[in-house]
């Protein structure tokens, strides 16, 4: 398998030399350099303390932290893709090969464990990035970095956070994400993985998320069904526990909107100077309603993607016809503009929620201590309500009800926007990253380890998924599997990571003409079990 596999490699990578298409070149080049220049300025804001974590610490300290959570958030992204991707799969075919891998998933994938883990992984992902944006986002707008710098590049790429949001996505998310949904085994099996796997886990045990169960139970109520679980039903003692950490989760959320909304009025937030506070309550409300939109999007596309067309209705058809067309190249598409649009309204909420006491400010918010009001000001309570509200409540709905998600007006014209933001280039640079990524860590497709999935079956290994119905679970959402899309994929497939270039548009068409499609409108769709985020 290792010697074909190279093969192959070999093979594509001078199929790529000879057809190399020249709009995908300089979107690449533009994307690196764009990504290049963006660290630049970050580190300048940082070091000219010009960030807000950096005029609390010193400037050394903020880059560390800075770069310490990119390195985290990006194992954090990519070890969901490989957690879902590898649950249907039967541990056995890689216990010997990788050993770490194994004994993640042998205790994730228990029982419920891995709805646990989504969960507080959710929670992670938000409280990285509102320490990113302390770390290097600009705390007012007259940023002065170099003399006679350009006022529109400044304003583009520093004013407006662009910046720090294409380190964020395209080092921290997309990069990895793209290896891990098709090297899933080399990249789960790492310490780095065990650790972020077990932070997780100790986050939703915490209870700080358990309000999303309730909000699981209600949803499931309205659609008349019953979640389906791996586990025996609680005992008495694990149902006490479990509804004391919903009642908690409950109380801490209501008193985290309680605390953000008294200091949006008293003028107590990051948020940028000449904003009313009631234009910065009906911004924290829309951005709960775009987040939760694009969160819920991707979970909602998963599941109308095992419906046949008549199944899915005409009002979900529009959206489907749409992500699904071209052979399936729309889907990688709308899944990069997807991550931008969400790490950037991440860094929206963090502006609006993130508590900061000025220095002429008299008091503390609700009178507390000032080692409460310090506690106030880590972005904790902006994170939690962005985790809770903005994100796994929307997946959870759309889980139970795609195609009423998908029909909804506002989910076709988010498609539109994310594809038209993949389209722009500003993030093609991933790919490359995701090559270089590769190619240092010597990471190999699951194929060379654990074969395909029709192999798999044929040997007696078949997968085995872990619900018969996603409804109410989290796994609906991660990165697909390399090899669940499509070849037609250009920008899906690993072959155009090896590449600054990538393959042909009509070299890809003809490869989706030989062989039959499964993303095509017409037909059922079948992503796989990893189509989850």
């Amino acid at each position: 398998s290792s010697s074909s596999n190279n093969n192959n490699n070999n093979n594509n990578s001078n199929n790529m030399s000879s057809s190399c298409h020249p709009i995908s070149f300089l979107k690449r080049c533009f994307s690196v350099a764009l990504l290049l220049l963006s660290i630049v300025l970050v580190s300048a804001l940082i070091f000219h303390q010009q960030t807000r974590l950096s005029q609390d610490v010193q400037p050394a300290l903020a880059f560390i932290i800075l770069w310490g959570a990119l390195i985290w958030l990006s194992m954090v992204e990519g070890s969901q893709a490989a957690m879902v991707g590898l649950a249907p799969v039967d541990r056995r075919l890689y216990k010997e090969t990788h050993p770490i891998s194994y004994q993640i998933c042998e205790y994730s994938h228990q029982g419920d464990n891995l709805d646990r883990y989504l969960m507080g992984r959710q929670f992670m992902v938000c409280a990285l990035v509102f320490l990113i944006n302390m770390a290097g986002a600009p705390i007012t707008e007259d940023v002065v970095l170099v003399k006679n710098l350009s006022s529109p590049l400044m304003d583009v790429l520093v004013k407006s956070g662009l910046a720090l949001i294409l380190v964020t996505a395209m080092f921290g998310q997309l990069s990895k994400q793209m290896n891990a949904s098709h090297c899933q085994l080399d990249f789960l099996n790492t310490h780095f993985a065990t650790l972020t796997v077990y932070v997780a886990m100790g986050i939703e045990a915490s209870g700080l998320l358990h309000v999303s169960y309730l909000v699981r139970m209600i949803v499931a109520r309205c659609a008349g069904k019953e979640v389906e679980t791996n586990e025996a039903p609680r005992t008495k003692i694990q149902s006490v526990l479990f509804w004391g950490h919903v009642l908690f989760s409950v109380t801490l959320l209501m008193f985290a909107f309680v605390v953000t909304f008294v200091a949006i009025v008293q003028g107590k937030t990051t948020v940028w100077e000449g904003v009313s506070p009631l234009l910065a309550g009906l911004l924290l409300v829309g951005l709960i309603v775009i987040i939760g939109m694009l969160e819920g999007m991707q979970v909602a596309f998963s599941a109308v993607s095992q419906m046949s067309r008549e199944e899915r209705g005409a009002s979900a058809q529009r959206a489907c016809d749409l992500l699904f067309r071209e052979d399936g190249r729309a889907l990688s598409g709308f899944m990069i503009g997807r991550q931008v649009c969400v790490v950037s309204c991440f860094f929206l909420m963090a502006r609006l929620t993130t508590i900061k006491m000025a220095p002429e400010d008299e008091g503390n918010i609700l009178g507390v201590s000032d080692g409460v009001q310090k506690f106030f000001e880590t972005g904790f309570l902006g994170a939690l309500i962005t985790a809770n509200v903005a994100s796994i409540a929307w997946q959870l709905v759309a889980s139970t009800f795609p195609l009423a998600f998908l029909g909804n007006p506002l989910a076709y014209f988010l498609l539109r926007l994310c594809l038209l933001v993949e389209a722009t280039g500003m993030a093609s640079g991933s790919w490359v990253l995701a090559a270089l990524h590769e190619k240092l860590t010597g990471f190999h497709d699951d194929e060379v380890y654990i074969e395909t999935e029709d192999e798999r079956a044929a040997s007696g290994h078949g997968d085995t998924p872990v619900y018969e119905d996603d409804m109410g679970h989290l796994i609906g959402g991660a990165f697909p599997a390399n090899h669940e899309l499509p070849a037609a994929a250009v920008e899906a497939t690993s072959f155009a990571m090896f590449s600054l270039c990538g393959e042909s548009s009509e070299s890809s068409e003809e490869e989706a003409l030989a062989q039959d499609d499964p993303l095509l409108p017409d037909d059922d769709v079948e992503l796989g079990a990893a189509t989850t985020l």
